[in-house]
């Protein structure tokens, strides 16, 4: 409601400033510095002081008396040098929040992709992963509650070099066959360690042995070769182990609610000819040339000023197409961010991959033709790619090429949604059984390494949180049953783990530590759900008593809404509670989460203080106790809103 009343008073302000200036502006909205000020400052005068050669505080009484009366809206003051303060309507205001008008969605604008968490299909996937994929996801989360199309796409990379590297290892260093690894796959044995966990220790110690043996490499080209090609034994494992992990992270991420609708894997960008295409549209358009000479001779490249500007022409060009005829990973990217566009004039074809138990399905593509119709995947209007930070310069290549290509609105819509790694606090390493030198025992956080085997595999760490939360569940709650208490434990666990990932902004490092995350207190998932909880246990209480909730609308008026508004502590809190939708669309502007995830954790905070400001049940006065009980209510729905929206369960009980 909050961001609806401040569109329509940026609407009003801009139509003043257009007829009585003629002058286009956006119309800015910030927070008074002290409540008693209103509830919104606009700086519009000082926006406009230079252009009109006039003092900000004689344009704000200007535009004070031209403005008039808005609508929700009791009064304009203008203050300090020039602000303009906005006090709302209270009773109004409240009355809105009881009588909500439908809002008006984002609109079919074109689809939107996300593409995230994307891990090579090659081990298990570890706490840096679940970064991605937990972004990602609430980013989708946040789009379609503002009433966007979105797509969600997990590429798969099963023809790399990740996967190359296992394939070497089973067939090189364990003299396995696609027989026999086919048969660990379908190992019944309860206690068997999952087929990820293997492949974790079988790539560390393949990247350990092409260190101690050079020479060895030359098994990783015959491998890729191989898989590339689509044909022989070493293809045959290559499909094996990357479909088994595949499943594996699908099955990891779901313990976090996260799903997917498509995946694209690189297998069908090769034997489709997507790169094909696009190669044949980059030397047709100019886009890469052929070097003739220096350390890039033989390759086709794209030149450095295409993606770092003029004024960088003589760094490196970026190969494209190395001397053996190979494409490189960019090159394949490329293609494939055409094909998301709707711009190569190819598609995959594509079969189900599994059905949710929420009956949703996910596809995966593949080469041949099947009788069953899919969705329709692709032709994005906008494309978020959530990648790691370092992969920025790869995502400029790949934006220069759409450019260089002609596409220069896709490349406008193109989004490297970019974050920080995570790494894990010397506390949590010593939780995990994690042995750490002295030296890296005293660093603020300590890096992890697929290659080196050094890290924490994501269900481990999911399994130690849920382990963490179920003791605190069953010392709390003795009476319950086990199952009731481990379903308890894992929401959360899940909610702490989600939260944590997703309450610091994009750009920072995090450094992961499981005490931290399952606090009760702080900002934290743990104090949101139990926020959530409480007020969803006083309703319960009501009802225990043998009450039904009143009918709010027929018993607050406009009128006795506005009475109990007058309480100053009641007016701030319901304010606070009415201010999810612009948060969220702030968020989404800003393409930052963590505004999410703070609000959840100021929300929850206003209602801590509303718990203990106000007796709710024991109100003595019927029209004060009507007011208090709606308003809980929509705390509740507040709190759980947003907390779906950062894909968080509401346990039964905390």
């Amino acid at each position: 409601m909050f961001h609806l009343q401040e569109k329509q008073i940026q609407t009003v302000v801009r139509e003043c400033v257009r007829v009585r200036y003629n002058v286009e502006v956006d119309i800015a909205i910030e927070q008074p510095k002290q409540s008693s000020f209103g509830e919104l400052a606009l700086p519009v005068a000082f926006q406009l002081a230079k252009s009109l050669k006039q003092a900000p505080k004689k344009i704000a009484a200007d535009l004070v008396a031209a403005i008039g009366t808005i609508p929700g809206v009791s009064g304009l003051e203008v203050a300090g040098n020039g602000y303009i303060n906005v006090r709302l309507d209270r009773s109004t205001y409240g009355y809105s929040l009881l009588h909500p008008e439908p809002e008006t969605t984002a609109g079919d604008t074109g689809k939107t992709i996300v593409e995230h968490t994307n891990i090579n299909p090659n081990k298990a996937a570890h706490i840096g992963h679940l970064r991605n994929a937990v972004l990602g996801d609430t980013f989708v989360r946040m789009l379609r509650a503002l009433g966007h199309r979105v797509e969600v796409q997990n590429y798969i990379d099963n023809t790399g070099v990740q996967v190359a590297d296992v394939v070497v290892g089973f067939h090189y260093l364990e003299r396995q066959t696609p027989a026999q690894v086919a048969q660990l796959l379908q190992s019944d044995d309860p206690d068997a360690r999952p087929f990820d966990y293997i492949c974790w220790d079988l790539y560390a110690r393949t990247s350990q042995y092409y260190k101690d043996n050079p020479e060895a490499l030359k098994w990783r080209a015959e491998t890729l070769h191989s898989i590339e090609a689509g044909h022989g034994e070493l293809a045959e494992m290559a499909h094996l182990v990357a479909d088994a992990i595949v499943n594996a992270h699908l099955a990891t991420m779901l313990r976090l609610n996260i799903q997917y609708d498509v995946l694209p894997r690189e297998s069908e960008i090769l034997h489709l000819q997507f790169w094909a295409a696009a190669f044949a549209l980059l030397k047709e358009r100019k886009a890469i040339y052929f070097e003739n000479e220096g350390k890039n001779s033989g390759c086709w490249v794209m030149p450095s000023s295409a993606f770092r500007g003029e004024g960088d022409a003589n760094e490196d060009s970026k190969v494209i197409v190395r001397s053996n005829g190979t494409v490189t990973y960019v090159g394949k990217d490329i293609a494939y961010q055409l094909w998301k566009f709707g711009l190569l004039g190819k598609d995959f074809h594509y079969k189900p991959l599994i059905r949710y138990t929420d009956g949703h399905e996910v596809w995966v593509s593949i080469a041949e033709p099947q009788p069953r119709p899919a969705p329709e995947f692709g032709k994005a209007a906008r494309v978020y790619n959530v990648i790691d930070t370092r992969q920025s310069y790869l995502q400029d290549v790949v934006v220069a090429g759409l450019r260089a290509l002609g596409f220069e609105d896709q490349a406008q819509r193109s989004v490297h949604f970019s974050y920080e790694m995570v790494a894990l606090s010397p506390r949590c390493c010593a939780d995990l059984g994690i042995e750490l030198s002295v030296e890296d025992a005293r660093r603020p956080y300590v890096e992890v390494s697929g290659r080196k085997g050094l890290g924490v595999k994501a269900d481990d760490l999911m399994d130690k949180l849920v382990e963490s939360a179920l003791h605190e569940v069953a010392s709390r709650h003795p009476e319950d049953n086990p199952a009731a208490q481990r379903a308890v434990a894992v929401e959360i666990a899940m909610g702490a783990l989600r939260y944590f990932l997703l309450k610091f902004t994009r750009n920072t490092v995090i450094a992961f530590d499981f005490q931290e995350a399952l606090s009760f207190e702080g900002e934290t998932g743990p104090y949101v759900q139990y926020a959530a909880v409480r007020a969803g246990r006083i309703l319960k209480k009501l009802e225990e008593r043998g009450e039904t909730l009143p009918d709010f609308r027929a018993e607050l008026s406009p009128e006795a809404i506005g009475r109990q508004l007058e309480n100053e502590d009641c007016w701030q809190v319901l304010l606070a509670a009415s201010k999810a939708g612009a948060a969220l669309e702030r968020a989404v502007t800003a393409g930052e989460p963590a505004h999410v995830a703070r609000y959840a954790f100021q929300l929850a905070q206003e209602f801590s203080n509303f718990y203990q400001r106000f007796k709710v049940l024991d109100e003595p006065d019927r029209g004060r106790r009507t007011f208090l009980l709606w308003m809980t209510e929509f705390f509740a729905l507040q709190l759980q809103r947003t907390l779906a929206i950062l894909g968080i369960a509401v346990p039964a009980y905390m």
